[in-house]
């Protein structure tokens, strides 16, 4: 396969040809004609049916559909609330993307805590702040200019906190304010989010951006005056760690995974509290403490590395298949 080149001898690929059902009927097969010694999943969800005794290991992202259940589709409510109940419990080993999904999985769930090591996400080493023309020339094409804007990156859901991201800006808002830009599809329950702005009279300074390439965020981010993410749950948070990546500023919630990734180069407020999230935007329009903020977030992020993830996840394969 073309996939196959630049890869060491030791690895092998192999397409599983299953439009539908990939997990529970390709793979599920290839558990019982593939000589594995453990089956890795860096998604929680099993075939129901393998091998006999295989060994396995499984990656969970968070529980959000278990603490914001309103916030997710009854079909995926379903889906996940078997997924946790059955697969989770059947693997022999499990890995948690933070202490806090860690935890969530003890506490919700009563898998034990040494069953459950905990691996963080990584951060792509190419993503750094863009600088001068190239700025300049990306921010021009979403009419933006650099300094001059509060951020976020998402889909547009309920979940994020949007609307009291939106509400917040709104108590600051001035003519002379940063603008508020929201870039990310449209997401489940998303109307009244686009509807708000216009409710509050702020219509001419918050821009949904829609759906921006990858390779235009460094510069999204690099621009920013802050990177706004005051979502109510996340597993691990990693947009808060792009933003740092690129120097922009966090501000970010005091709940589930987001204080243990942020550490101390963020502002972290309740975001459940529209003043909170109001006062931290203002805070950050200083700009001595907003350069300040940038290189506690620059530092932050060096503690978080693919590499590191695939090392540490290598060691967890290696005791289970020896185990």
């Amino acid at each position: 396969f073309e996939i196959e080149k630049g890869w060491p001898g030791n690895f092998k690929f192999k397409v599983l040809n299953f439009k539908l059902l990939w997990t529970q009927v390709g793979l599920a097969l290839s558990t019982f004609t593939d000589p594995l010694d453990v089956l890795f999943v860096p998604s929680h969800t099993l075939p129901l049916i393998r091998k006999p005794g295989l060994k396995t290991v499984l990656t969970v992202h968070d529980l959000g559909a278990k603490y914001l259940p309103q916030y997710h589709q009854l079909k995926q409510r379903l889906y996940l609330s078997f997924i946790t109940s059955q697969q989770l419990s059947s693997a022999t080993k499990l890995i948690a993307v933070s202490q806090a999904t860690k935890d969530d999985l003890h506490k919700q769930i009563g898998i034990p805590t040494a069953k459950i090591s905990v691996i963080y996400e990584g951060i792509n080493q190419d993503l750094k702040p863009i600088k001068n023309d190239i700025l300049r020339d990306i921010l021009r094409q979403y009419d933006l200019s650099a300094n001059n804007y509060f951020l976020f990156i998402g889909t547009i859901q309920p979940r994020k906190n949007l609307e009291r991201l939106i509400r917040a800006y709104g108590k600051l808002f001035t003519p002379q304010a940063p603008k508020l830009v929201l870039a990310g599809s449209k997401g489940w329950l998303s109307d009244e989010i686009y509807k708000l702005p216009a409710q509050l009279k702020i219509a001419s300074a918050v821009k949904f951006l829609g759906y921006v390439p990858d390779q235009h965020l460094p510069a999204l981010y690099s621009g920013a005056t802050a990177f706004v993410f005051p979502s109510l749950f996340e597993g691990f948070g990693l947009p808060v760690l792009e933003a740092m990546a690129c120097r922009c500023p966090v501000i970010t919630s005091n709940l589930s995974s987001l204080p243990e990734v942020a550490g101390r180069g963020a502002i972290l407020v309740d975001p459940y509290s529209v003043d909170d999230i109001s006062q931290a935007m203002s805070k950050v329009m200083n700009p001595e403490f907003r350069m300040k903020l940038q290189e506690k977030g620059f530092k932050q992020v060096k503690r978080f590395s693919w590499e590191k993830t695939a090392r540490e996840t290598l060691q967890i394969l290696t005791q289970v298949g020896r185990g």
